[in-house]
C-alpha cells in the first residue's frame, strides 16, 4: 500500500487548507485512514481518523470544530479540510492506513502500518 500526502503549504492564520491522501497497491475494504502530525521537537500525534465502511470518524479535541476529515471510496482518497487555522497547527502531516482498527484505537499510531510521506503545513501569524 502506497500512501501520497498533498496539499500542504503556507497560510495566514484563520485561514484554511485541504490535504489530500491517496492510496495506492492493495486497498482494503474495510481499512482506516488517519492523520498524524509532527511539530518541530515534539512528538508526533493523532488529527483526525476515518472508517471506509461507515465513515466513521474520531477527532483530537484540539481541532475538533476546526478540522473535517472525509473520504472519497472510489477514488481511495481521504481529505482533511482544516479551517480557522492556528500557528500551533503548523507541523508535517502525515496519513496512515490499516485494516480493522477498531474505533477506540484509532488515534493510536502503532495501529497503523502504512504511512505517507508527509506534507508540510505552515501557519503563520
Amino acid at each position: 500500500v502506497q500512501l501520497q500526502a498533498s496539499g500542504g503549504g503556507l497560510v495566514q492564520a484563520g485561514g484554511s487548507l485541504r490535504l489530500s491522501c491517496a492510496a495506492s497497491g492493495r486497498t482494503f475494504s474495510r481499512y482506516v485512514m488517519g492523520w498524524f502530525r509532527q511539530a518541530p521537537e515534539k512528538e508526533r500525534e493523532f488529527v483526525a481518523a476515518i472508517r471506509r465502511s461507515d465513515g466513521a470518524t474520531r477527532y483530537a479535541d484540539s481541532v475538533k470544530g476546526r478540522f473535517t476529515i472525509s473520504r472519497d471510496n472510489a477514488k481511495n482518497t481521504v481529505y482533511l479540510q482544516m479551517n480557522s487555522l492556528k500557528p500551533e497547527d503548523t507541523a508535517i502531516y502525515y496519513c496512515a492506513a490499516d485494516e480493522y482498527i477498531i474505533l477506540s484505537a484509532m488515534a493510536v499510531e502503532n495501529q497503523y502500518a502504512y504511512w505517507g510521506q508527509g506534507t508540510q503545513v505552515t501557519v503563520s501569524s
